[in-house]
């Protein structure tokens, strides 16, 4: 896995990426977009109320017990164990429950955006060169950035940590494939900044 993003004359960038990697990242994309969960129905037709209605529904104002959830969306404020405040508590309840459902939608729209360009490129044999558009790219940040959070949350990688105890874990070690998935992951999301920013 040594593909690494490039940029493109028209602001967006593209990487090759192997019959491997293609699986690999789709197979990511799909279980992430099942985490999260599915999203609301769509209205039939275009009735304003359904519309009104859908932007101020209620989401949640509890945090999701899995900590992967919990990562992916985080308290506002800190979260009950680090602030025992109430009247925080209550505005990070609050916070939630206006924001968790956008934010859901947001990241299941780039986990599908990821899933989509992948099934564009087909299954040709030995692999393709994905080419994203700049628009594509902030989407492709975003699911690769979330696909990071989980695998790490899952693996109790903390900001301390660099990678290098991870890496030195035994083959043997049945968290050894999802630690290469983490690293390389990262690699592709550092190098889709740089192409973007360089």
């Amino acid at each position: 896995m040594t593909g690494q993003f490039e940029p493109l004359p028209d602001g967006g960038a593209a990487v090759p990426l192997d019959e491997v990697e293609i699986s690999i990242l789709r197979s990511l994309a799909v279980q992430l977009l099942e985490l999260v969960g599915p999203g609301a129905e769509p209205a039939d037709g275009d009735d304003s109320d359904d519309l009104l209605a859908s932007i101020f529904s209620d989401g949640p104002s509890e945090p999701p017990a899995d900590p992967v959830l919990a990562r992916l969306f985080p308290d506002a404020y800190g979260g009950p164990d680090l602030v025992p405040d109430d009247d925080v508590r209550a505005a990070s309840a609050e916070f939630r429950r206006y924001t968790e459902n956008d934010l859901r939608a947001r990241k299941r729209e780039d986990a599908l955006a990821l899933i989509r360009a992948l099934d564009a490129l087909g299954s040709g044999k030995g692999g393709a060169v994905l080419r994203l558009k700049p628009e594509e790219c902030r989407q492709w940040l975003g699911g690769l950035n979330d696909l990071r959070l989980a695998i790490g949350t899952r693996l109790e990688v903390t900001d301390e940590d660099d990678g290098g105890e991870l890496l030195r874990l035994p083959d043997s070690d049945p968290r050894k494939p999802m630690v290469l998935a983490y690293l390389w992951l990262g690699g592709l999301q550092e190098t889709l900044v740089e192409a973007l920013t360089g």
